[in-house]
């Protein structure tokens, strides 16, 4: 069980954060942007040097490493002084980068790993329609702003007709690789999971909205073997994984808050 959490990059994210809050609680508060000193500790000396090494693939030389130090100081001054006049309140931008920060640390760690053979090969066998080669649909569509008029729709005694998208209203014989560049990927996967009929099916969701769908029509395709298209699936994996990472720590962190609407 202990082994099973530590492996979770779940948990990683979750500890990294426990891990900042205790550092912070023994070094005691932070720095305040109010105050006019500024200590170039030997640690941080050493990740400005740490940064060129990265930046350049060798260490600074004494110059360099004066410049670096004036321009993180430099930068340091203008940070606090921003900070003291409060530029970052109600700043969008400010605002949308740090929750970016926070959605790359989740995902950080599926980024560099190297995936197995077999996580791959599961992969690709829980997604086979995505990469079957000859593997096309027909079906027609009527798109819904949200589920429930989707629902209501479904019921009634003439087909669907939807609101006005700039979708294509059917296809015929589509191949999935383009039904999912149109439609997106979600529709692509609820597509997938219906039965041919001539009776609407749905709703299933996309990035747009919502959808009623008859399927008219599935041609099987085949598979090809994981060497064949190796590169592909691992981005692919890697991408979604990714994703279900950052979706699942945003879920841990967004069940301590409370969303009062007026």
């Amino acid at each position: 069980m202990i082994r099973t959490l530590l492996r979770d990059p779940l948990a990683h994210f979750l500890l990294a954060g426990a891990a900042i809050w205790g550092a912070l609680a023994l070094i005691g508060d932070p720095v305040d942007p109010a105050s006019r000193t500024i200590e170039l500790s030997r640690e941080r000396q050493a990740g400005i040097a740490l940064g060129f090494e990265r930046m350049m693939g060798r260490p600074p030389t004494d110059a360099e490493m004066d410049a670096a130090i004036a321009r993180w100081v430099r930068e340091e001054v203008l940070y606090r002084e921003a900070m003291r006049l409060g530029v970052d309140q109600g700043d969008a931008v400010v605002r949308r980068r740090l929750a970016t920060k926070m959605d790359e640390l989740a995902g950080a760690e599926a980024e560099v790993v190297r995936p197995t053979d077999a996580v791959l090969e599961r992969w690709l066998a829980d997604n086979a329609e995505r990469y079957a080669e000859g593997h096309a649909i027909s079906f027609a569509q009527a798109f819904f702003p949200s589920a429930q008029t989707a629902r209501d729709a479904l019921g009634g005694p003439a087909p669907p007709r939807g609101t006005a998208i700039s979708l294509p209203r059917s296809a015929d014989a589509m191949k999935m690789a383009e039904v999912e560049a149109v439609f997106g990927r979600e529709f692509a996967s609820g597509l997938s999971a219906l039965s041919a009929d001539e009776t609407w099916q749905g709703p299933i969701r996309s990035g747009f909205g919502w959808h009623l769908v008859r399927l008219d029509r599935r041609t099987a395709g085949s598979v090809p073997a994981l060497d064949e298209i190796r590169e592909r699936v691992e981005a692919d994996w890697r991408s979604a994984t990714i994703a279900e990472r950052r979706q699942r720590a945003y879920e841990v962190l967004r069940e301590a808050y409370t969303v009062e609407v007026e």
